[in-house]
């Protein structure tokens, strides 16, 4: 039993800790409040059960391998989770997790983000958020029905900020401690840090900050963010503000994805219906609120996989399809792919994804890192490059493929499709979900497995690289990093 500020909350044990599953953080959005920012929760008398975690963000199944199988969703989403240690008046640290899938996919309520590791072998509050998704999140009609939906380009992101107001007051009751949290995230949750650590909204609600395989590039400008809702309104009819509040929910998510398929990647890969900036919790771009000196006093530790486009079949393209995609992306697309090669080797489709996992990913970290050298702020790098032995072994160290190791749940369902058969790489995870502890509890990720991890500056670039045998690298693919000085 816990109580919060809204009322008491009864959750169960399980595997050694409490869970407290599908508490709500805000109000319902839904009818007058769809396209809303997240309004206050309602209290609600006697002992709410919270035993069973709630439906997730409205949402399609995709074509890929984390998000194939349908889900149980509703607009009527807005909730969290607690593992806890004990439900008792001591402070631990806590550490706040937004689930990635592209700003259209996911949900809190997953195995692979089960907190119990981090209970009880490190002591830690775990939360993990539902928010909303896709166009429900991040449409921007502002320009279109005027102020009433002046918010709605990033209501999903305030969904998360909403999140963590509720955490700040009420996690106390969870044997946590409001003035040591954590906030981290996996791409698009990631992306989701980096507008945290950006927002002047978000300030004083967290501490430290993880973001894996995502930084603060990935994002709208309002003039991008109103032509993709003005395609939206298109394909829907043209409804009326107050239309839009009564269509169907499939109506939407079916227009939505047809867009994104019409539209694909933007030449930064940034697809419809990711956040826009030009709101007051985020007036400018993320890098430009950053550069300025925004949470420069918050630790960060980032980093990125090695093989991150493998999970999107990049490992496949042929050699016409390489040179296709790489001259969308710089104008010099020759002398990119021969510098790969002197590393890769001449198989193209490895050759696509070590250019695309740079282009996406590797490089808007650097990026994060180096504006926040400016500014003193301490950031810690890693890079994750355990080969899994998975589909004949053309996936190496996909993106995603982290999650397990860090959340320390490689016994989990499904996750044994990602790594493939043989020995479970124990002691990977265990290195790699203690050092998360050290920086969740200590704000460094140090331990005695990995020893001294230093800060990445522009003058050492120290990468700690996470696999079968763990090594601290000095400026790693150097060469191919600085093709993209000026460039990304």
């Amino acid at each position: 039993m816990a109580n919060t500020k809204y009322g008491d909350v009864a959750g169960r044990f399980r595997n050694g800790v409490e869970l407290f599953a599908g508490v709500p953080y805000a109000s319902p959005p839904i009818g007058d409040l769809r396209f809303a920012a997240p309004a206050p929760l309602e209290s609600w008398e006697g002992v709410r059960d919270t035993k069973r975690f709630s439906p997730a963000s409205p949402q399609l199944p995709g074509e890929g391998l984390t998000d194939r199988f349908p889900v149980i969703w509703d607009e009527d989403c807005l909730y969290l989770n607690v593992v806890t240690p004990a439900s008792d008046e001591k402070k631990r640290p806590v550490y706040v997790w937004i689930h990635g899938g592209a700003y259209r996919r996911g949900q809190g309520g997953v195995a692979w983000y089960d907190g119990t590791s981090f209970a009880s072998r490190g002591d830690v509050v775990v939360v993990t958020i539902n928010y909303r998704l896709g166009a429900f999140g991040f449409t921007e009609l502002g320009k279109h029905f005027g102020e009433k939906f002046s918010s709605s380009g990033l209501n999903g992101f305030l969904d998360q900020i909403a999140a963590l107001q509720w955490v700040k007051e009420n996690i106390a009751s969870f044997g946590g401690d409001p003035d040591q949290v954590t906030v981290g995230g996996e791409s698009a949750g990631a992306f989701s840090v980096a507008n945290l650590l950006a927002s002047p909204l978000a300030k004083g609600l967290f501490h430290r900050a993880i973001a894996q395989s995502g930084a603060a590039s990935h994002i709208h400008e309002p003039d991008a963010g109103a032509d993709i809702a003005s395609e939206l309104l298109k394909a829907l009819g043209n409804p009326t503000s107050e239309e839009i509040l009564d269509l169907p929910a499939i109506e939407i998510l079916e227009a939505q994805e047809a867009l994104i398929e019409k539209w694909g990647f933007a030449a930064r890969g940034v697809q419809p219906f990711y956040p826009v900036w030009g709101h007051e919790a985020l007036p400018e771009a993320p890098i430009d609120l950053i550069n300025n000196g925004s949470a420069s006093d918050i630790p960060l530790l980032i980093g990125t996989n090695e093989d991150e486009m493998s999970l999107y079949g990049f490992t496949d393209l042929d050699e016409r399809t390489l040179f296709r995609y790489v001259e969308r992306i710089v104008e010099n697309p020759k002398e990119v792919i021969d510098s790969y090669r002197k590393r890769v080797g001449d198989d193209s489709g490895w050759l696509a994804c070590a250019i695309g996992s740079d282009w996406v990913f590797r490089i808007p970290a650097i990026r994060l890192a180096e504006t926040r050298e400016k500014h003193d702020g301490n950031t810690w790098m890693y890079l994750f490059s355990w080969d899994s032995r998975a589909f004949e072994g053309r996936f190496g160290s996909a993106h995603s493929l982290e999650l397990p190791f860090t959340f320390n749940t490689l016994e989990r369902a499904g996750v044994d499709i990602f790594i493939g058969e043989g020995e479970l790489p124990t002691h990977v995870a265990e290195a790699m979900h203690d050092a998360w502890i050290s920086f969740i509890r200590d704000g460094n990720p140090s331990t005695a497995v990995l020893g001294e991890w230093p800060t990445y500056t522009t003058e050492n670039r120290a990468v700690m690289e996470i696999n079968d045998l763990c090594d601290l690298l000095i400026d790693p693919q150097s060469e191919e990093r600085s093709l993209w000085d000026g460039v990304r």
